[in-house]
Parts: C-alpha cells; structure tokens; sequence
C-alpha cells in the first residue's frame, strides 16, 4: 500500500468514525430501548480508532530527539 493509498484510507476512517459518532449520539438522544445497537457502534468506533492509530502511527515517523 503506498502513502497516497494509506492517507486515503485514513481519511475514510476519520469519516466513518465521525459518522458512528453522529449515529451513536442520535441513538442515545432518542432514548430508544436498542442498547443492543449502540453498543455494536460503539465498539465499530473502537475498532476504527484502532486502525487510525495504526494508520497514523505508520505514516508520521518517530523523532527521536
């Protein structure tokens, strides 16, 4: 996977995260009785914020100062 494509991959990441974090918030405010679900989302947002911080990780090099 080259640089471009990682940096693609992270901006959809980002997007998606966002967007479960919207979905999440919109399920807690309607106080709906489906906890089942959010807490699906809830742990698809973990796994997404896994592979940013993989992503990230990779593509921003250590300095070592």
């Amino acid at each position: 996977m080259t640089e471009l494509e990682m940096k693609k991959r992270l901006a959809a990441l980002r997007s998606e995260h966002r967007d479960l974090d919207i979905a999440i918030s919109a399920l807690l405010e309607t106080g709906g009785p489906d906890q089942l679900q959010v807490a699906r989302l809830k742990k698809r947002k973990l796994k997404l914020r896994d592979q940013i911080v993989v992503l990230e990780d990779y593509l921003t090099p250590d300095i070592i100062a």
